[in-house]
């Protein structure tokens, strides 16, 4: 059994427009996101999924809190002892601070290391911009790489689901709790209004794959108050506070 912390390291200002597919009268409107890691604690595992970014890092308009390494060790747990980061995705948010936690092995689907290293990616510049080549070398380093294909268990209580959808080779990750079966969906659903309206977000891979993540994310959950999106600042308001950049999902 693992206890699940969602760490806030960061805030960015923005507008529903930017969050939402489709034009409407709200395009306008301010829609804040926030950046998350999160943490998975059990009595001999600490496992971190994404890496978040560095402060400093990333597009302008980014406010950080913390590192997200230091949001970690707020929790109690040396980011030095974390086993296993599992990164959802290759997009630059989720791999920047990857070298925070030397000893982990970095969790990957194989469809999504083959999309970002292939021919046909580098031509796709609404994607492309989204993903550091830097930060792709060091995230594949056969050394410290699990390549997956498809589902699997890490550990009792901790496994990776590979849907898709925002990007070639995204993965849930599901975790068991007091509460039963957490969903950490990341950027398969940034928001819950994503899963409540079943609506997606601009940036994706696959629209199909996105409503697969949906229903996959929904399925594997236990309570759909217990699908953990990537973005949301509701998160923070929802659960309750666990650390100075944390709050606990369960």
């Amino acid at each position: 059994m693992f206890e699940v912390h969602a760490i806030r390291y960061a805030t960015r200002d923005g507008l529903r427009g930017q969050h939402f597919l489709g034009y409407d009268d709200t395009w306008a409107e301010p829609h804040p996101t926030a950046y998350y890691v999160w943490l998975a604690v059990s009595d001999t595992r600490a496992v971190v999924i994404d890496a978040g970014l560095e402060p400093g890092s990333g597009p302008a308009g980014i406010e950080f809190a913390c590192a997200p390494h230091e949001g970690v060790a707020a929790l109690g747990v040396d980011p030095a002892d974390v086993d296993t980061l599992v990164l959802s995705h290759l997009h630059y948010d989720h791999t920047g601070a990857a070298a925070r936690f030397p000893a982990a092995r970095r969790v990957v689907q194989r469809t999504e290391a083959d999309y970002w290293t292939g021919p046909v990616a580098k031509r796709i510049t609404r994607e492309r911009w989204l993903v550091s080549e830097p930060d792709l070398a060091t995230m594949l380093d056969p050394e410290r790489l699990d390549l997956l294909d498809g589902d699997r268990e890490l550990a009792p209580g901790l496994s990776v689901h590979r849907v898709g959808g925002h990007t070639a080779g995204m993965q849930l990750t599901r975790v068991w709790t007091a509460a039963g079966w957490v969903v950490l969906a990341s950027d398969a659903a940034h928001f819950t209004e994503n899963l409540v309206q079943d609506r997606p977000g601009p940036i994706l891979h696959s629209m199909p794959g996105i409503y697969h993540a949906y229903d996959r994310a929904k399925a594997l959950a236990d309570d759909p108050a217990l699908i953990v999106p990537g973005h949301d600042p509701e998160v923070t308001a929802g659960f309750p506070r666990s650390g100075p950049y944390s709050v606990r999902i369960a």
